[in-house]
C-alpha cells in the first residue's frame, strides 16, 4: 500500500513539473513592437502627439503650451524665420509634437505639414535647427476603360479615379463633345498618370496621356502634343493629328440652355412683332459668367435700349462676336481677351423678358448663325511635326485599344 501511495505521489509530481514547464514556455513568448519611422525620426524613441491647427492657434501659443516662455519663443522664431515663416500656418493643417520619454517630457521636435508633400521640422534636441523637407513623389501610369451609367464623374468614381480628371477631360473635349448629351452605355478609355507620395500616399491625378470617347457613333481620340518642344505648350489632337480645339467655343456659357435660335422671322416677346432674330439666346441665372468664345480685342462695350449692356469682341479680320443683355460688364474697350475669359455676367437689361445672353456672330461684317457655321480649328498640326506626333501617339493608342478590347470583349 505504501508503495502504491509513493508511486501516485511521484507520478503527480512529474505531471505537475511538466505542466509548469509548459506554462513557463508560453509565458516567455513575446512579440517585438514595430519601430515606426516618419519625418526622419524613430517614433518609438519619443512620446508622440498628433494635432491640427485650430482657430486662434499660433506657433507661439503652441510653444507656450510646451512650457516655453515669451522670450524663448521669440528667440526660436528669429532662428527659424529664414526657412520657416511661422505665419504661414493655416487652420486644419496637421502638426506633430515629439517629446522625450522621461519624466520631463521635454519637447524634442515640432513638425508642421502645409500639404501632403511638404513638411517643416523644428528640431530642439541640441540647438534649435529647422529644415524644410519635400517628400519624394512617384508617378504611376494607369489605363482604364468603361461605359457610362450616369455622369462621367460617377463612372470615374467607380474606378476610384480622382474627380479632377473628369474636369480635365471636359476641358480637353469642350470643342467636340457636349458631355450633357452623353448617353448611358457610351464607352470611354483613358490613360493618365497619378502621384504617390513616399510610394504609398495617393496625391491625385498628375496628367492626361490619352483618351477616347464614343460620341454619336464616332470614336474621338485625344492625345497631348507640344508642337514647340522648347515651350512645352500642349494642345490635343486626334489619331490623325487634327486639332481637337476649335477657334471658337460652342457657347459663351459653361451650361447650355438654348431658348431661341437664329432665325429670319421670330415673334419678339417684348415688342410683340415679327422680326429677324440674328443671334442665339442662352438662358441662365442672373450673374452667370459669360465667356468670350475666342481670343481677340474688345471692340465695343456699352448700353443700348434694345441690347442692354453688351460687349463686342473682334477676333480677326473675318470674325467678331457680341454678347447682349448683361447685368454687368467686366471687360473694357481695347482689352485683349483670351478664349474662355469672363467678360460679363448674365442679366436681362434692354429688351429681355428674363435673364439670358443673346450671342451674335459676324463673318466678314455679316451676322450669321454660329451654330450652323463650320468654324476653323486653332493651331493645326505642322506637317513637319506629324512624324514625331505619330511616334508618341501610336503606343498610347495601342494601350487604350488593348484595355478597351479586354473590357468590352470585342
Amino acid at each position: 500500500m505504501k508503495k502504491v501511495t509513493l508511486f501516485i505521489i511521484v507520478l503527480f509530481s512529474l505531471l505537475s513539473c511538466n505542466r509548469t514547464e509548459n506554462e513557463t514556455e508560453e509565458v516567455v513568448v513575446s512579440i517585438p513592437q514595430p519601430v515606426i519611422e516618419q519625418f526622419g525620426f524613430k517614433f518609438s524613441d519619443f512620446n508622440v502627439s498628433y494635432d491640427t491647427i485650430r482657430r486662434g492657434d499660433t506657433f507661439g501659443s503652441i510653444m507656450e503650451g510646451q512650457n516655453s516662455g515669451d522670450k524663448q519663443v521669440y528667440d526660436i522664431v528669429q532662428k527659424v524665420k529664414d526657412t520657416f515663416d511661422v505665419r504661414i500656418m493655416r487652420i486644419g493643417k496637421p502638426f506633430t509634437l515629439l517629446r522625450s520619454k522621461d519624466r520631463y517630457k521635454k519637447l524634442q521636435a515640432f513638425i508642421y505639414q502645409p500639404d501632403r508633400g511638404t513638411y517643416y521640422v523644428v528640431d530642439f534636441r541640441d540647438s534649435v535647427a529647422v529644415h524644410k523637407r519635400i517628400r519624394p513623389i512617384l508617378i504611376k501610369q494607369r489605363t482604364i476603360a468603361g461605359s457610362l451609367d450616369g455622369s462621367l464623374s460617377e463612372a470615374l468614381n467607380k474606378q476610384r479615379v480622382d474627380g479632377a480628371l473628369a474636369s480635365k477631360l471636359t476641358k480637353v473635349y469642350a470643342w467636340s463633345i457636349d458631355f450633357f448629351k452623353l448617353k448611358k452605355g457610351d464607352k470611354f478609355g483613358i490613360t493618365f498618370t497619378e502621384r504617390y507620395i513616399d510610394d504609398t500616399i495617393y496625391d491625385g491625378v498628375d496628367s492626361l496621356k490619352a483618351a477616347f470617347f464614343e460620341y454619336k457613333g464616332k470614336t474621338i481620340y485625344a492625345f497631348p502634343f507640344a508642337q514647340n518642344e522648347a515651350s512645352g505648350k500642349l494642345d490635343y489632337y486626334d489619331e490623325e493629328g487634327k486639332a481637337l480645339k476649335n477657334f471658337f467655343l460652342k457657347a459663351p456659357l459653361k451650361f447650355v440652355n438654348i431658348t431661341s435660335h437664329y432665325t429670319k422671322n421670330r415673334f419678339h416677346p417684348v415688342q410683340l412683332i415679327w422680326k429677324a432674330h440674328k443671334g442665339t439666346d442662352y438662358a441662365a441665372p442672373t450673374g452667370t459668367p459669360i465667356m468670350t468664345t475666342a481670343s481677340g480685342v474688345v471692340e465695343q462695350t456699352g448700353y443700348t435700349a434694345g441690347n442692354g449692356n453688351f460687349v463686342k469682341v473682334k477676333h480677326d479680320r473675318t470674325y467678331s462676336t457680341q454678347y447682349l443683355h448683361m447685368s454687368k460688364i467686366i471687360a473694357r474697350r481695347g482689352q485683349h481677351v483670351n478664349q474662355g475669359d469672363v467678360i460679363g455676367k448674365v442679366g436681362s437689361t434692354g429688351l429681355a423678358t428674363g435673364p439670358h445672353v443673346c450671342y451674335r456672330f459676324w463673318k466678314n461684317g455679316v451676322q450669321v448663325d454660329a451654330l450652323r457655321l463650320k468654324l476653323p480649328n486653332s493651331e493645326p498640326m505642322d506637317r513637319r511635326n506629324l512624324p514625331r506626333f505619330m511616334v508618341q501617339m501610336k503606343p498610347l493608342k495601342r494601350e487604350l485599344d488593348s484595355i478597351s478590347n479586354l473590357t468590352y470583349k470585342r
